[in-house]
């Protein structure tokens, strides 16, 4: 695994511009949603999601420390690409559980939840906690194991929603036939 040193205080070639750039990304995505109100429910997982990530990125980038850190947490947005596949899929009208493509989509909906969201993130968690010792007293570490305990507690919401639609979309095909 990484060295703390390389996670904490350094910042791989690209690492700032990438996440300058999500940064920018997420204020975007965060005010176009409240604006256009394209969120459901009273407190949105995405809404949540994005403010999580733009304090501890904002932070990070005014700091220039755990740069490297907040590089690997993005590795679950590879699962947001499925979201949006699955999201234009549906608004194309592809709603037949029974096609390939459909079955594609959601095996690597699957795999990238479990992957990219799930085991990414227990891994940072663990790294965060085993090298607890090793930040110095100031806001990085509570913002970071905060970050990653939202975050988690978010991908447990997602995973329940996902198996809620992945049961809603096989059943309305098995009442279909």
């Amino acid at each position: 695994m990484f060295e703390h040193e390389e996670l904490f205080g350094g910042s791989w070639v690209g690492a700032y511009s990438a996440l300058c750039f999500s940064c920018g990304y997420f204020a975007y995505d965060q005010l176009d949603m409240l604006r256009y109100r394209l969120y459901s429910g009273w407190i949105p997982g995405i809404l949540m999601h994005h403010l999580i990530l733009l304090i501890c990125f904002t932070l990070a980038l005014y700091r220039n420390v755990t740069i490297n850190y907040l590089i690997l947490t993005l590795v679950c947005e590879l699962h947001s690409v499925f979201l949006h596949i699955r999201k234009l899929r549906r608004m194309a009208g592809f709603r037949d559980y029974n096609r390939k493509i459909v079955k594609l989509e959601w095996v690597l909906n699957w795999t990238t939840f479990v992957s990219a969201r799930v085991v990414c993130h227990i891994l940072i968690t663990y790294k965060l906690i085993i090298d607890a010792h090793k930040f110095a007293n100031g806001i990085e570490l509570p913002l970071a194991l905060f970050g990653m305990a939202g975050m988690n507690l978010l991908n447990i919401f997602l995973g329940f929603d996902l198996v809620k639609a992945y049961t809603r979309e096989r059943n309305q095909q098995i009442h279909q036939d």
